[in-house]
């Protein structure tokens, strides 16, 4: 039976997550800040052993952090926002070349199928292209309705920066505080999972965001050397969406390897496209991952794809962002359960 101090930590936790989920609207800007103050802590410690004091340390890491993004931003965001419209002016142009050149060739190999495999295959595309319309008409609804209004642009913007500041100010002091709070009976077992998931966490998270923006660097600059259209889009979306294992490189080589074959029109000018990719993932696969990543870090590939799907269905965007995290420390405390069942007179009969 489960004891009144159970009964009391999971009321606790339902009753947490339950006013998460009433507040998940104003919740963005708040994540945000707490990963980014998470994310810059160990170079305001290292400022810090430098005699600076904590204040200046957290005030110039801040600034400098988002004086580089807005930097980017300015930068960046122009170029990317002209390439990705001239991929969407360029869309009617691919899908006529696609329904002249290779259109053809597919209903050939079609026609070749018995009947009634291809009405199973017409009824099962007609059921996903349902679903999958029905998702994206879902998903524009709820950003449209949750975060891209300007006030919430607006918040983005001046609030995130203030709770990135204060919190890595009192990095140190929030955590003397919360293990002051810690039940003193489990307080060295709740300690040591604690430091457990600050190390996955450490090495995950930044370790991955590191991994993510040499890639979106490398594919970027790559696919524009190749000649690829859209190569700057195409490079940073395969970068950055390589926080979810396979999903970014599946996607990024899909889309460039098509942009490539309607471009080039021969298998010339899709090997340097296929080259950048295979570069990339071989970059990516045996020296960024276990150099920054590491292989310890307990988190396997289905439960971050898992996690990320099941954040994005709770909380939408915030959700995403709250994923890998979330992920980490529910796998540190499933670890952590199983050893002590292993052990326990259950298991062992």
């Amino acid at each position: 039976m489960i004891n009144r101090s159970g009964v009391f930590w999971l009321i606790l936790v339902a009753a947490c997550l339950a006013f998460l989920i009433a507040i998940k609207a104003i919740l963005l800007p708040f994540v945000l800040g707490i990963l980014t103050a998470y994310f810059l802590d160990p170079a305001a410690d290292r400022l810090e052993r430098l005699r600076l004091s904590r204040t200046a340390a957290t005030s110039t890491i801040t600034a400098c952090f988002f004086i580089t993004v807005l930097l980017l931003c300015l930068l960046i965001v122009p170029l990317i926002g002209d390439q990705f419209s001239g991929l969407l002016s360029s869309l009617p142009g691919y899908a006529l070349q696609f329904e002249q050149e290779v259109a053809p060739q597919v209903q050939a190999f079609i026609g070749m199928l018995p009947a009634e495999h291809m009405e199973r295959a017409r009824e099962a595309v007609a059921n996903f292209s349902g679903v999958m319309v029905k998702w994206l008409a879902d998903m524009a609804g709820s950003l449209f309705a949750s975060g891209v209004a300007f006030i919430n642009l607006l918040s983005l913007v001046l609030i995130t920066p203030l709770v990135t500041f204060y919190l890595l100010r009192d990095w140190d002091n929030v955590v003397a505080h919360v293990g002051n709070l810690l039940p003193r009976k489990h307080e060295h077992t709740i300690r040591a999972q604690l430091v457990i998931i600050d190390e996955t966490l450490a090495g995950f998270i930044r370790g991955q965001l590191n991994v993510c923006f040499i890639l979106a660097a490398f594919y970027a600059t790559g696919l524009s050397l190749a000649g690829l259209s859209f190569g700057i889009v195409i490079g940073l979306m395969t970068g950055l969406l390589a926080i979810v294992p396979y999903v970014g490189f599946a996607l990024g080589f899909i889309t460039g390897m098509a942009v490539a074959f309607f471009q080039f029109g021969d298998v010339g000018g899709m090997v340097w496209v296929l080259a950048v990719f295979l570069v990339g993932q071989v970059l990516e696969s045996y020296i960024l991952t276990p150099k920054l990543v590491g292989e310890k870090v307990g988190l396997h590939p289905v439960w971050i794809i898992f996690a990320m799907l099941a954040g994005g269905a709770l909380f939408g965007f915030v959700g995403v962002l709250l994923a890998i995290p979330v992920a980490a420390i529910l796998g540190v405390l499933l670890r952590f359960a199983t050893a002590h069942y292993l052990e326990s007179r259950y298991y062992q009969g």
